[in-house]
């Protein structure tokens, strides 16, 4: 009984100091790690975010970017991190689900040493093709790919990014195939269909404003659910008919080291998810080509696991590797 009642005393001082360091939090400067350098739509969304958690809390949010080895560089140093609340990532799906799928040699474990916080933006892609592939729907496109598997060429920002297994995804559901011609990043990527290097591709739409504005390419479908407020002539992948429930996106998302105590993390999570309800962070991030989402930690530790398993059969069967 002594020892129930020890052990009892012991639960609760854990809860009350978890409770009165998350009333307290922070004290003193938060770092945001951005494994990428400044610009794109995961600095925009780190800096926005940080900006209004830095009025919310009295103190300052400050973003450290951490660009290397496709954001294995900035996500080591988060995960690594004291968990203290004071050191937290914003990372994308390409970090959390790409890399552990195609490469066995990621020096770290997504889901065992970061937990989410809350999912931040989702950005779709849009299926274009230069004006002079006279390619004019996405149905033309599969029909095109069909005909000779193989020979139509499309860009990426290279090998296993999420413009790749965007790609290589819709090509396994639509059963074509394509060739891959990677770039050196996703402007380079969004420059070659302008110059007609490669006939297709599909482009981040945070990526796509150039394309968009250069009138030499034709839009032919976005892999979100809903069209979008920067292409809103534009159908979805669904409502072309070519396939249904489809969706592809690059996401962004906000973590902490593991072992960060919970009731700090709960805390984060319900400052930021009233930061993305924000109407003026809302229309910046859609001027950007990214929406916000406001995704809770409970839902988002759901989903990583079923996205990891899919791009793991994703990688298998279109035997895609970085090692």
């Amino acid at each position: 009984m002594y020892r129930m009642k020890v052990a009892a005393i012991v639960i609760m001082s854990a809860l009350m100091t978890n409770t009165s360091q998350a009333e307290s939090y922070p004290t003193r400067p938060v770092r945001l790690v951005v494994p990428f350098a400044p610009g794109g739509v995961t600095d925009l969304a780190a800096r926005l975010v940080g900006q209004q958690l830095s009025t919310k809390w009295k103190q300052q949010v400050v973003i450290e970017n951490k660009p290397g080895a496709g954001g294995v560089i900035g996500v080591e140093l988060a995960a690594r991190s004291d968990p203290d609340g004071y050191t937290l990532l914003m990372a994308t799906n390409g970090e959390i689900t790409i890399n552990p799928a195609i490469s066995s040699k990621t020096r770290y474990d997504s889901q065992r040493d970061i937990i989410p916080i809350a999912m931040v933006t989702s950005t779709p892609f849009v299926w274009s093709a230069n004006s002079s592939a006279n390619i004019n729907s996405l149905s033309e496109l599969v029909a095109r790919a069909k005909q000779k598997p193989g020979d139509l060429a499309y860009s990426s920002a290279g090998i296993g990014s999420s413009a790749h297994m965007a790609t290589e995804q819709f090509a396994a559901a639509t059963g074509i195939k394509l060739l891959h011609v990677p770039y050196r990043g996703g402007a380079p990527a969004a420059a070659a269909i302008v110059s007609g290097d490669v006939p297709v591709a599909a482009v981040a739409l945070s990526s796509a404003l150039p394309v968009i504005e250069s009138g030499k390419v034709k839009l032919l479908a976005t892999t979100s659910v809903k069209r979008s407020t920067l292409a809103p002539d534009v159908p979805t992948v669904n409502e072309t008919g070519v396939l249904k429930d489809f969706r592809s996106e690059i996401w962004t998302a906000l973590f902490a080291p593991a072992g960060t105590p919970a009731a700090i993390v709960s805390r984060i999570e319900t400052d930021v998810l009233e930061v993305l309800r924000d109407p003026a962070v809302i229309a910046r991030l859609q001027q950007a080509g990214a929406d916000p989402v406001g995704m809770p930690a409970d839902q988002l530790r759901a989903y990583i696991p079923k996205e990891l398993d899919a791009m793991k059969k994703l990688a298998h069967e279109a035997s895609i590797r970085v090692d």
